[in-house]
């Protein structure tokens, strides 16, 4: 079948691989001319050939917001229009609704597999009608990994978006606990070798995982992390997953715990501990550091 690709930055770029390699033909367009296919969002919507399929891999929000109604108003009356980005399932509902006025369609997908999905397939979670994602069936089982699992369409419009949410809510967590571990490890005396300690987990445990496998990777090629400030952003995923959790009244205290455990990262001088500091010289004559 035929795409337009929108984005095609280190998600995009390869997924546009991908999809080629399944023998489909795709048409991509980024703001970088070197990257694109075509000059101009007008230039891919007249290329492809109608009813068309356009996703879009922009950065969620502005970005997104923008790109969905430009197309909204090149695109026709049974077209289809994809985001595949990182958007707040909120928004995928006034993104079906700016569209359906217009006679499109609209699938949210939620996309997992980073740099490795152009050889290993990207995990896809999607919401949207069944007519639509009918549509943009072949372009899923393109971009799936082989066997099985690996693709859910996971509920109405917001549902792919939502269920990514919560999957990045959870790599958080699970993210945070391999980081604390390792910490503890390095930290005590009798343990003289960490990384293969954690190498040794890739195998018979319960913790055997991808995300050990890349911490093992990590270790590899700097065996203390003494290259690395300890510094982590945040997607804003993790934050919109703690946000509906209280939305549904949903206890998350391991997600919650390690999103602002980033937000402890970014601190260079704690306020909070100044405080602690301050109270434990008071109420029991503690020591405290001047800077």
């Amino acid at each position: 079948m035929e795409l337009g690709l929108i984005g095609l930055g280190k998600m995009g770029g390869n997924m546009r691989e991908r999809i080629r390699r399944a023998g489909h033909t795709v048409i991509g367009y980024d703001r970088n001319p070197d990257l694109a296919d075509v000059s101009t969002l007008s230039e891919l919507v007249s290329t492809l050939q109608g009813p068309r399929v356009v996703w879009v891999m922009v950065p969620a929000g502005a970005a997104t917001q923008a790109t969905i109604e430009e197309l909204a108003d090149l695109l026709a009356p049974g077209d289809v229009v994809v985001d595949g980005g990182n958007s707040r399932w909120t928004d995928d509902i006034k993104h079906a609704e700016v569209l359906a006025a217009k006679g499109i369609g609209f699938v949210d997908c939620g996309v997992s597999g980073g740099v490795w999905g152009l050889e290993n397939g990207y995990a896809l979670m999607y919401g949207g009608g069944a007519e639509h994602v009918l549509r943009v069936q072949p372009i899923l089982d393109a971009l799936k990994p082989e066997g099985e699992f690996g693709a859910v369409h996971a509920g109405k419009v917001g549902a792919g978006h939502f269920a990514k949410m919560v999957h990045n809510g959870i790599e958080y967590a699970m993210m945070q606990a391999f980081a604390e571990g390792w910490e503890l490890l390095e930290a005590a005396p009798e343990v003289t070798d960490v990384r293969e300690v954690f190498r040794s987990w890739q195998e018979g445990t319960v913790i055997k995982s991808w995300l050990l496998d890349l911490a093992v990777r990590a270790l590899d090629s700097d065996e203390h992390l003494d290259k690395l400030r300890g510094y982590a952003a945040d997607s804003g995923e993790g934050r919109w997953t703690v946000e509906a959790a209280i939305d549904h009244s949903v206890p998350l205290p391991a997600i919650t715990a390690s999103l602002f455990a980033r937000f402890a990262s970014r601190q260079d001088d704690s306020p909070q501990m100044k405080m602690i500091a301050a109270l434990r010289n008071q109420f029991g004559g503690h020591a405290v550091e001047s800077k």
